[in-house]
Order: C-alpha cells, then sequence, then structure tokens
C-alpha cells in the first residue's frame, strides 16, 4: 500500500513536518513493509535510503500526509509492483529494542482472529512512548561528611539512613529515615548532603543465584516436579495446575518459575485484578527472597519505560502484571503463568476485544514456551481442552499444611428474614457475634459497590438515572455522590428531589457493601470494621495496606466485594457471609451458573485457611437452584458435569462458536439500520444461526445506542474469517461504528 493514500488518518507521535520527496525517490535501493499504530488494514511499503540499514522489527519513522509517524518495519515483502516513484523514503531508525520477531507474528495473529486492524494491535505493544526518547537520569543523594550546624533528630535519621543505604533517591531516602522531603532539601542545602544523578532506570533483580524452596508436601512436590519439568524442557505446552482454596498453587508455580530462571529465561506471570499484585508480590518475594517487576495501569509513565526496556533487553527476567503484559516484547520469554484463569477480568471488551487467558496460550505456541492455567474453579473453556488432551492437567485436591475447606450451608431468607430495613439475616449476625467473641475475623461479601443501587423519591418516584447509559445512579455515601459504573458520569447526592424539590425525599433501594458496613456498626459497635471494594482503594499501594491491616488482625469484620474474594489468606478470618448469593444468577446469561459457581466458592475459600475451622453462610432466596445445592454438598464435579452436558447439548461454547457484532452510534435510527442492513447480508453456511439485531441490554451506553448480533456456530467454522467476509460485503455507515466480539463472555 502506498503511505499518500491515507493523508488524512489519525497520527501518532511525531508530530514534526515530513521531509519532502525529492530525486532520492527514483534511485531507492530497497524497500520495506512498515505497519503503524493506527486503524489501517495493513502495512505501507517504504523505500530505505542506500544509507540506512533497517530489518524486520526495526523502529522507524516514515511520512504519513504531511507528518512523520513512528512504526515497525514489518515482516514480508513489499509490492513489487508498486512503482518507485510512488514509494516515500523512511526518515530515520530510531533507536529502540527492536520488536521481537515471536511478538510480531503475536501481533498479526490476535489481529486475524479478533477481525481487527493490526497497527491497533501494535499499537498495545507501543502503549510506551518515552522508550523512544533520550533516558534522563534520576534524582538522587549521596552523604558529604558535613555536619550540618543544626543537627535535629530527624536530620540525624537521615544521614544515618544516608550512610547505610548510600546513593538514594528522594523518597527511598524519605522512606528509610520517615521524613518529609524538605527535611533532605533542607540537608542539600546546608552541605550534609549533595546532589548526584542516577542511571535513568534502576536495575532489576538478579535470579543467578535462587535460593532453595520451600517445604513441600508430596501432592505439591509432584505437581510443581511436572511443571518444573515442562520448564525445562524446549517446546510449547499448555498445563492445567488445578487445586481447592489453600492447596499452596502458587507456592507449586513458583517452582516452575525457578526452573525457567535456572535456563536464564524470562517468566510473566498474568493476574486478573491489581489488586491481587499485592498478595503475589509478597509470596514470589518470600520465595525468591526479591520483588519481580510490576506491570499495570496504575504505574508510572517512569516505571512503565523501565519494564518495557527491560523486558526488551533481557534485564527483566521476571514480570507480574495485567492482561495488557502479554504485549511487552520479551527478549527471551520461557514461562507464562495464567492465575485465576478462570476470571472474567482477563477479557477486554473496549476497543480490541480479546481474552488475555486464549491469547496466553497463543503466545506461548508461537514462543514455544509452556503455559501454566491457574485455578481452584477451572473455567468450562480450559476444562474442554483437558478433556481433549490439548491441555495437561495437574491437580491438588487437598488444602496445604493440615488445613480443611470451609462448612458450607445456605441461610433461606424465606424463612430466616432480616429484620425489616436490614440485609442480614439474624442467622448470620448471630454466627458474626459468636465469631468476634472467639478473638477471630469474618467477611461479609456483596459484589455490589457503593451503598444502594438505586436513589428514588419518596413524594413523586424520580429515579436518578446516567443520562449517557441505560443504568440507574449508584449512591456512594462515602463519596456523597450518584455514580455510573458505566461511564464515571456523577453528581453530587442532592439535598433535594431535582423533579418535585421535596427536600429529604430521597430513599436508597437495596444494599451495597457501604449499607451493609452501616448494618454492621449498628449490630456490632464494638467491632473494627473495613470495607473493601475497588473504588476505596486507589492503586496497589492502598490495596496491600488494607490487606496488611487485615492479616494483622487490625479489622474484626471485612465488607468486600469480588477484590477480597481471591489470592489473599488471612488466617484469623473463619467466617464468611454472602449477603445476596443470588445476585450473579439474574439476567439470563449463558455463563451465569458457571460464574456464580466460582465466584462463590473463591470467597468461600477465604475461610478457615489455617488451624481455625472455617464456615461459610449463603443467604439466598433459592437454596434448591444446582449452584447452591453444589455448594453446600461439596459437590461441585457433579455441578460442573451438569453444566458441560447443557452446554454440549445445544453447542454452546466451549462446544459451540460464539461471535458479537455489537453495531452503535450517536442517532439511533442510524445505528438501527445498520444493524438491520448486517442481517440482511449475514451470510448463513450450514449449521451457522445468526441471532438479531435486537437492542442490546445496555442499549444506551456512553450516549452510543447499541444494537447486537450474535452469530453461532460450529466449532468448525472459522467466524474470524465468516465475519470478516460478512463486513467486507457490507456497506458501512461512517457515522455508526461496529464491534466484533469473537468468543464474547458479556452479553450487555
Amino acid at each position: 500500500m502506498n503511505a499518500d493514500d491515507t493523508a488524512g488518518a489519525e497520527l501518532s507521535q511525531p508530530t514534526q513536518p515530513a521531509p519532502e520527496p525529492d530525486d532520492l525517490l527514483g534511485r531507492l535501493p530497497a524497500r520495506v513493509r512498515v505497519l503503524l499504530p493506527l486503524p489501517l488494514p495493513g502495512p505501507y511499503d517504504y523505500g530505505v535510503p542506500p544509507d540506512l540499514a533497517v530489518q524486520p522489527g526495526d523502529f522507524v519513522e516514515v511520512p504519513l500526509g504531511r507528518r512523520l509517524v513512528r512504526g515497525v518495519v514489518w515482516d514480508g515483502a513489499a509490492d513489487a509492483s508498486l512503482s518507485a516513484a510512488r514509494l516515500r523514503p523512511v526518515a530515520a531508525r530510531v533507536a529502540a529494542p527492536p520488536l521481537p520477531a515471536v511478538t510480531r507474528r503475536f501481533i498479526d495473529w490476535v489481529a486475524t482472529y479478533t477481525v481487527s486492524p493490526p497497527g491497533l494491535v501494535m499499537r498495545m505493544a507501543m502503549s510506551v512512548s518515552s522508550v523512544f526518547d533520550p533516558a534522563r537520569g534520576r534524582a538522587a543523594w549521596r552523604a558529604t561528611g558535613t555536619v550540618p550546624p543544626r543537627l535535629t533528630p530527624a536530620r540525624q535519621r537521615v544521614l544515618e539512613a544516608a550512610a547505610r543505604l548510600g546513593t538514594s533517591t528522594t523518597a527511598d531516602l524519605a522512606e528509610a529515615a520517615g521524613v518529609g522531603a524538605a527535611v533532605i532539601r533542607g540537608l542539600g542545602e546546608a552541605g550534609a548532603l549533595e546532589a548526584v544523578l542516577l542511571p535513568a532506570d534502576a536495575p532489576f533483580p538478579d535470579y543467578a543465584s535462587l535460593p532453595p524452596g520451600p517445604a513441600l508436601s508430596p501432592g505439591q512436590a509432584e505437581a510443581a516436579a511436572t511443571l518444573a519439568a515442562a520448564a525445562r524442557a524446549d517446546g510449547y505446552a499448555a498445563i492445567l495446575l488445578e487445586g481447592v482454596t489453600g492447596s499452596g498453587k502458587t507456592e507449586v508455580y513458583c517452582e516452575a518459575i525457578a526452573a525457567a530462571l535456572a535456563r536464564g529465561r524470562q517468566v510473566l506471570v498474568l493476574l486478573p485484578e491489581i489488586a491481587l499484585t499485592t498478595a503475589v508480590l509478597a509470596r514470589f518475594s518470600q520465595r525468591f527472597g526479591v520483588a519481580p517487576a510490576t506491570w499495570h495501569s496504575e504505574m508510572t509513565p517512569r516505571e512503565r519505560r523501565r519494564v518495557w526496556l527491560g523486558a526488551a533487553e533481557g534485564r527483566a527476567q521476571v514480570v507480574v502484571g495485567a492482561r495488557s503484559g502479554l504485549f511487552l516484547p520479551f527478549r527471551d520469554l520461557g514461562l507464562i503463568v495464567v492465575d485465576e484463569e478462570h476470571d472474567g477480568a482477563y477479557k477486554q471488551d473496549d476497543g480490541i476485544a480479546y481474552h488475555a487467558r486464549d491469547m496466553a496460550v497463543v503466545r506461548a505456541s508461537l514462543g514455544q514456551v509452556p503455559v501454566v492455567l491457574v485455578s481452584a474453579t477451572p473455567s468450562l473453556e480450559t476444562l474442554a481442552n483437558v478433556e481433549a488432551g490439548r491441555y495437561g492437567h495437574v491437580h491438588l485436591p487437598e488444602r496445604h499444611a493440615g488445613a480443611t475447606l470451609p462448612q458450607i450451608a445456605a441461610i433461606d431468607l424465606r424463612l430466616s428474614p432480616p429484620p425489616r430495613g436490614r440485609w442480614l439475616s439474624p442467622l448470620l449476625a448471630q454466627a458474626m457475634a459468636e465469631t468476634l467473641a472467639r478473638g477471630e475475623q469474618s467477611l461479609l461479601f456483596l459484589n455490589r459497590r457503593g451503598y444502594a443501587p438505586l436513589t428514588l423519591c419518596r413524594t413523586c418516584g424520580h429515579r436518578f438515572e446516567c443520562p449517557n447509559c441505560s443504568a440507574w445512579l449508584v449512591e456512594h455515601r462515602y463519596q456523597r455522590r450518584l455514580v455510573c459504573h458505566h461511564c464515571a458520569h456523577w453528581l453530587p447526592t442532592p439535598e433535594a428531589c431535582p423533579a418535585c424539590s421535596t427536600a429529604d425525599s430521597l430513599a436508597a433501594c437495596g444494599p451495597g457493601i457501604e449499607r451493609v458496613a452501616e448494618e454492621v456498626a449498628e449490630i456490632l459497635p464494638q467491632a473494627r470494621t473495613l470495607v473493601v471494594a475497588s473504588d476505596l482503594l486507589p492503586g496497589p499501594a492502598a490495596a496491600a495496606a488494607a490487606f496488611a491491616r487485615i492479616a494483622a488482625r487490625e479489622v474484626d469484620v471485612v465488607i468486600g466485594t469480588q477484590i477480597v474474594a481471591k489470592g489473599h489468606h488471612f488466617p484469623m478470618l473463619t467466617l464468611v457471609g454472602v449477603v445476596d448469593a443470588d445476585l450473579g444468577l439474574a439476567g439470563g446469561d449463558l455463563r451465569a451458573g458457571e460464574r456464580t459457581w466460582q465466584l462463590l466458592s473463591q470467597v468461600s475459600g477465604r475461610a478457615g485457611r489455617a488451624e481455625h475451622p472455617g464456615r461459610v453462610l449463603l443467604q439466598t432466596h433459592d437454596p434448591d437452584a444446582p449452584v447452591m445445592r453444589a455448594l453446600v454438598a461439596g459437590n461441585g464435579a457433579a455441578f460442573i458435569e451438569a453444566e458441560q452436558e447443557a452446554r454440549r447439548e445445544d453447542a454452546w461454547p466451549p462446544y459451540g462458536r460464539l461471535a458479537a457484532l455489537i453495531v452503535s452510534g450517536p442517532d439511533e435510527g442510524r445505528a438501527a439500520a445498520q444493524a438491520r442492513l448486517l442481517a440482511r447480508t449475514a451470510p448463513r453456511p450450514d449449521g451457522v444461526l445468526i441471532l438479531g439485531p435486537a437492542p442490546a441490554p445496555l442499549a444506551l451506553l456512553r450516549g452510543a445506542y447499541r444494537f447486537r448480533l450474535l452469530v453461532k456456530a460450529p466449532r468448525s467454522v472459522s467466524l474470524s474469517a465468516l465475519v470478516r467476509g460478512w463486513l467486507a460485503d457490507t456497506r458501512q455507515d461512517p457515522a455508526v461504528r461496529i464491534q466484533i466480539d469473537i468468543d464474547p463472555q458479556s452479553f450487555l
């Protein structure tokens, strides 16, 4: 393709003017394909000047329209039929580590599978623009030996810390001495400290000498040996590490990490949520003596640059991070671990719709390395791959160190309802009081943030809803605001109804965790409580502090959402109460039963993880529901078998294929017309069923009206190819967006 054909496309930095073509164009000796991080159908062809040497993977600057943009020299031959006079020259090679060949193949694979422009997929691998800029040193301090004229206790602590630590940044020195930055600056002005410049990037831990691992039980040792053997071998393998909660899965897969590190290979550990990072980092540091590099959205730009370059240059040997870590340009990746592989947070729905668990398996296959999928409640997709022999299976059926699984019981809310205006059954309240009296901890779980999901006026019935989405505004009483959880629109909680102006007429309907915390304060006023939710813990540091308080027994009752449901070990937490066990079963979602089983099993697993036995109480209006019966009976295998059989009978995933087309736009009529046109032009080969269009359950989202079409097909059908051809044969309204979701997980 010719770069001049899309001069009006969205551009990436840098934005300096492109050099004008000259007589060089007629004598360019070579041509290359360059993929740009833009929504374009593929790479563009450029000429290579005689004095410039570039290879596939090199970052380059090339002209596009009137500007220079950065891209990557891509694989494959340029179009030889394109006249040399039409080629524009590559302007420069960028001084950055090249994008590895396996990363380029991975980008092409993801783009093809998700029916996405390859440039937008590559943009995820180019997400740290500062790696292309010159490195700047870090400001630091070191002691001069001069004693300041006024030596306060704070200044004395700083000088002692400086002597102990050597050259240190302001943040490190302030933390070590327990002072503010002003004290350090004052010592600098007094001549007791001098400013120096450290290298731009702090060094990564060295794993050349690995400490011995912990003592493992026979079952753990056998599982660890299997995973470590895969990490030592050359070649691809996918292995499910399944183990009940508290069985020591992290310790087991750490032995595979040790085996990969011993070979000098890099390791990527994926986690579904940032909050889990702190728990995994603590376990990792205990095992290896140092903390790994982390990768997530809350990192500073400097730290993101450091980890990106560390992965590309091989200096970052272990990275623990979110799903986007798959697109880091690892120089020599030798092992991938996907912890909590069943978690829905691995699916990205905005932008490029991909499932990080599945793409991790693809990345491992392309790189010929092992991937370990870890879960106490594996997804049906993973179990189907085990059943088909595509994945290996390692099982830990018992808790570690003699701990037993908790006893689970259902509280029938029809027989033991909460008092009027409350949400906790007397049976659950009594169990909490008994737990508190024993000096043990309780966890109340409700997967609903805020105080109440709906606020209405008692006088006129006005309900607060989002102007941009088909959703109610959720009251967050701690923050004194009403918030949309879909688009983040919010407004201060009013004193009077905006519709009828009646004061003090607003009523909260339904419970959120803040409302449950209010009730706990009434029934157990002596209890120390902590409310844990993603909106109340801004970043990993806040989450780590909250979980440290729980582990230190500074909290008696934890009230939390799914952020506390998995991955945490609190030895004195012996009671888990699920406030609304039926919450995830509403709505008729294909995976509602499976997800409810996984979530409630995970949160139940927080109880009784040490020597004290655990107990779980599920508040439910339907104790006879299959998932409730399975949880109470401890018979998860029978429940999963029933779910598998139901899916297999009707050829639903994982025994069939689904693809969703979400048509959206600010004009409802135009979006609906585009959806109807897609329905008329839809291909219908044998066995393929096209459902819709129909308004999405969230018919209005972020100001866009939404319609959905669903494609159901046998596993033998390539949905990516089918959808790609379908869109190519259908005229598309430029004011309407069509998002493709192969293997959808959500139907909102």
